[in-house]
């Protein structure tokens, strides 16, 4: 068989099995009751085999056959399957919306979507304000049913996932199409023409770079409105997106959204917060729905890993050489050409992670810091106790930092 018709294979955005639609009658949806990675749980036809094209796939498989139950609820009427659903933001938009564009392809009326929870003993029929409102914007408004314990369907529509993390973040034709053709096609634009997109007020559990008010302040005296785009409403989200013409940020889910509205004239820099391929899926996602590549600007001198962690990942925080960040910058004619930054010194930085075990104090987290490979670095100084006076100094550049940038 050819491997973009098995449905065994992963999915993959030139089409095959994830283009395409199993009507299913009698179909039952078992749902998990496990929290692993990988979850025993799908959906099984009348005659009780396993339909792999209902799984959630992540590079691999992130369910796996499960044993049928006995006994069933009854959901009458025919739905559509949209997978898992995800509380988390960005895997949410990257892995919960992958099946939606079955809701233009199948022919005829269908009662609702039903997906299945990620997590044991969430709510059945409670979907969250962020994904109604996402809903809502993709001008999706059928009932949405979570499915919480075994359930026989009379008709279920199974659609290829079309949307993914890995490769698939670029899409299928069908999944871009749905999205592009309707995704807050009727919400105007409005905002400045230059944005960064910051992640300095989420937390020191969700990862990030060192003295990220610095670059805000860098930022904001070249023009750019600093953006905190979880403080604001997901449509005024989009419409500050839409406005811009220049858009600076870290690397992170908040880009997920704005590819679903990027277009070819935007210049648009993703700075890497951390040594991995986490980058690559949302380069793909803004290269294919926009049709410009972003530029990727990578100056990590080195990863502060968490100490519950073993590599860099969303929960690290990036060591980067603002001096190189701003040339880069300028040579993406994002920011004035003789831009000159000053990048962090080994103690400022010691200084700053100090300051970030300080808010984690209470979950006893700490952070160790893994040089880039092949890299050369300045002296590393110990975050564990810089001397008190250069912790005073940098709590007050990154006030006066984070000052400045609000005023501008």
């Amino acid at each position: 068989m050819d491997d973009l018709q098995d449905p065994m294979v992963a999915p993959n955005p030139a089409g095959g099995w994830s283009t395409r639609i199993l009507s299913l009658k009698d179909a039952v949806v078992v749902p998990t009751g496990e929290t692993g990675m990988i979850q025993p749980s799908g959906v099984f036809d009348a005659d009780g085999r396993y339909v792999h094209q209902a799984v959630l796939w992540r590079d691999r498989p992130l369910m796996v056959p499960t044993d049928l139950p006995d006994g069933a609820e009854h959901l009458a009427g025919r739905w559509i399957w949209g997978g898992v659903l995800l509380n988390h933001f960005g895997h949410f938009l990257t892995e919960s919306t992958g099946r939606l564009w079955a809701v233009d392809a199948v022919k005829g009326a269908v009662d609702g979507l039903v997906f299945m929870s990620k997590r044991e003993g969430d709510e059945d029929g409670v979907v969250k304000a962020f994904h109604r409102i996402f809903f809502d914007l993709l001008g999706v408004t059928l009932p949405i049913r979570i499915i919480a314990r075994p359930t026989r369907i009379d008709l279920l529509e199974v659609p290829g996932q079309g949307f993914g993390i890995g490769p698939l973040a670029q899409g299928t034709d069908p999944f871009r199409r749905f999205v592009q053709s309707r995704f807050a096609r009727d919400l105007p634009a409005a905002g400045g023409e230059r944005l960064y997109i910051s992640r300095s007020e989420l937390g020191a559990l969700r990862g990030g770079i060192l003295m990220e008010t610095r670059l805000e302040a860098c930022l904001a005296a070249c023009g750019y409105e600093i953006f905190h785009p979880q403080k604001h409403p997901m449509p005024e989200q989009i419409a500050r997106y839409k406005a811009a013409e220049q858009v600076v940020a870290l690397d992170g889910s908040a880009l997920h959204l704005f590819a679903m509205v990027a277009r070819d004239t935007q210049k648009v820099a993703i700075i890497k917060r951390r040594d991995s391929g986490a980058t690559d899926g949302i380069v793909r996602h803004l290269s294919s729905f926009s049709g410009r590549p972003p530029r990727v600007i990578d100056t990590i001198l080195q990863d502060w890993v968490r100490s519950d962690r073993n590599r860099a990942d969303r929960f690290s925080f990036g060591e980067l050489d603002f001096e190189a960040l701003g040339k880069a910058l300028a040579e993406a004619g994002l920011v004035p050409p003789d831009t000159r930054w000053t990048s962090l010194t080994a103690a400022e930085s010691a200084a700053a992670m100090h300051e970030i075990e300080g808010r984690l104090r209470r979950q006893n987290l700490t952070f160790h810091p893994v040089p880039r490979k092949g890299g050369s670095l300045p002296e590393i100084v110990s975050a564990a106790a810089p001397p008190r006076n250069l912790r005073r100094e940098a709590r007050r550049a990154s006030w006066k930092a984070g000052k400045a940038a609000r005023r501008g």
